[in-house]
């Protein structure tokens, strides 16, 4: 990943520096040009050594699309190049190669989550072009304390909130992370400190990760839910899900996160400004046409089940009515100065290429591949829970978490057979995978809060490793041992 996708801020008493425009493409963690084409090259090396070997083994469609994931994922998680350079080089080459039907290879752009990154990136601004963002981050401020662990502690514990009553992580992330970024600015954090850091990546990763622990707040659960029913009658009831899962990996990670947080992002209490806390301004006319606007997109966003209109389709209406000259919600070069394109081209690519790894087979093959060498046998369920889980996060490095119970699910059968569990409880295994993340790009609600944030992409990757290692090895035994109590095991 790159600075493209931060567009980092220069503090404003600083001019900021010249650069080239190589440097201003560099990646989050800022290394020299030199180490850019050292990754560069690697990463062509290793699709070029992966490009004959997988030719050989495997049929060709499932060939390119395993060459392509080689390339794409490489300079993804390496940030050797801008982070859509890579996804403009898989459309290309997966529909001048014929990896899948064009129609598959560009299924990013016509994706619900697409349009709602879209629709979150112009509601965003809107938030901000009105002052919306100031007044909620005044109102949040009286209910954060005022020491800064209680701040972050008080984040986590709000953003994790927000999932039980609006099902959409990206929809979540739209909604708050400017209001926490305007409520960093009253605490006086600046643009580039570690307390601002530290609420924007707990507001972030606290609406998304421990959500994968209710069952309608992010797509991959939902995904899981309609597939596990309509291919084996298998029903998943939102409190049996949420008591399986909502004590550990919810709860218990949520805690986790902002432990970690406050050991990575340490900062100083937070200044109060006494004019900043004195009595509001009265509310604007465009502040009470946005409140109705959101409280619409809000009240259609939690009874979709209800209407069966996505939420993607939901942001973009509203979207198209903020941009609408006469409504005064966005600032008359909105879209072609606060969308960043760079960041829609590269979730339709992360997108796109999990629709043709899945399209070819490439992601069955991989499941059945893993599953030989894992030896799965009857008489050992906690040595099979784990290889599941192993074999459900490889999937996850591949396709992004939403291809793991597309391609998952179809082969749950057959996996419960051949390890001797139920199949509710290898249904479930996929959960443990698809809530631990080890890069960004895997989920593009974190994605899309970098970008809405100007998050440095470094710092986010490294709590992402950090929270991924720490969830495997104390967290993930402590489910096993819940899961046991509960008799799943």
């Amino acid at each position: 990943m790159n600075e493209s996708l931060l567009h980092r801020v220069q503090p404003r008493s600083v001019a900021p520096p010249q650069k080239s425009s190589n440097q201003t493409q560099g990646p989050g963690w800022a290394i020299a040009s030199f180490g850019r084409r050292r990754q560069i090259i690697l990463v062509a090396a290793m699709t070029g050594v992966a490009a004959p070997v997988l030719i050989a083994v495997l049929p060709t469609p499932m060939a390119i699309a395993a060459t392509l994931g080689v390339f794409c994922i490489g300079m993804w998680s390496t940030g050797a190049v801008p982070e859509y350079w890579p996804a403009l080089a898989f459309f290309a080459a997966a529909i001048i190669l014929r990896a899948a039907p064009t129609e598959t290879v560009l299924s990013g752009f016509h994706s619900s989550t697409f349009w709602l990154l879209f629709g979150g990136m112009v509601l965003g601004h809107s938030i901000r072009h009105t002052g919306l963002g100031q007044r909620a981050a005044g109102l949040l401020a009286g209910l954060l304390g005022r020491r800064y662990a209680g701040v972050i502690a008080g984040t986590v514990l709000f953003s994790l909130a927000l999932a039980f009553i609006m099902p959409s992580s990206m929809g979540r992330i739209v909604l708050l992370v400017p209001i926490v970024a305007s409520l960093a600015d009253r605490m006086g954090y600046g643009e580039r400190s570690n307390g601002r850091t530290g609420m924007l990546v707990a507001a972030a990763f606290a609406t998304c990760l421990p959500a994968y622990a209710i069952l309608p707040a992010n797509t991959p659960n939902m995904i899981l839910a309609g597939a596990a029913e309509g291919l084996y009658g298998h029903r998943i009831s939102y409190w049996n899900y949420l008591l399986l899962h909502f004590p550990v990996l919810g709860a218990a990670k949520a805690a986790l996160l902002a432990v970690l947080v406050l050991w990575m992002f340490p900062d100083r209490d937070p200044v109060r400004n006494a004019a900043a806390e004195g009595p509001s301004p009265p509310i604007s006319r465009s502040e009470r046409h946005l409140i109705v606007v959101l409280g619409l997109c809000l009240i259609l966003w939690l009874t979709d089940g209800l209407h069966h209109v996505s939420p993607g389709w939901v942001a973009l209406a509203a979207a198209l009515y903020c941009l609408w000259p006469r409504s005064g919600l966005a600032a008359d070069n909105c879209i072609n100065q606060e969308i960043n394109y760079a960041t829609l081209l590269f979730v339709a690519g992360i997108l796109g290429l999990g629709a043709v790894t899945s399209s070819t087979g490439l992601g069955s093959t991989i499941v059945d591949s893993l599953s030989e060498h894992a030896r799965l046998e009857s008489d050992r369920p906690v040595r099979n829970v784990a290889a599941l889980t192993i074999i459900a996060t490889a999937v996850a490095l591949v396709t992004n978490l939403p291809g793991v119970p597309a391609v998952m699910t179809p082969g749950a059968e057959s996996l419960a057979v051949a390890t001797g569990l139920p199949l509710a409880t290898v249904l479930m295994t996929q959960v443990l995978a698809f809530s631990n993340i080890l890069l960004p790009y895997q989920a593009p609600p974190l994605v899309s809060a970098v970008q809405i944030a100007k998050l440095p992409v470094g710092a986010v990757t490294r709590l992402c490793m950090i929270l991924f290692a720490a969830t495997v090895l104390i967290l993930m035994p402590l489910d096993l041992l819940w899961w046991h109590f509960l008799g799943l095991m």
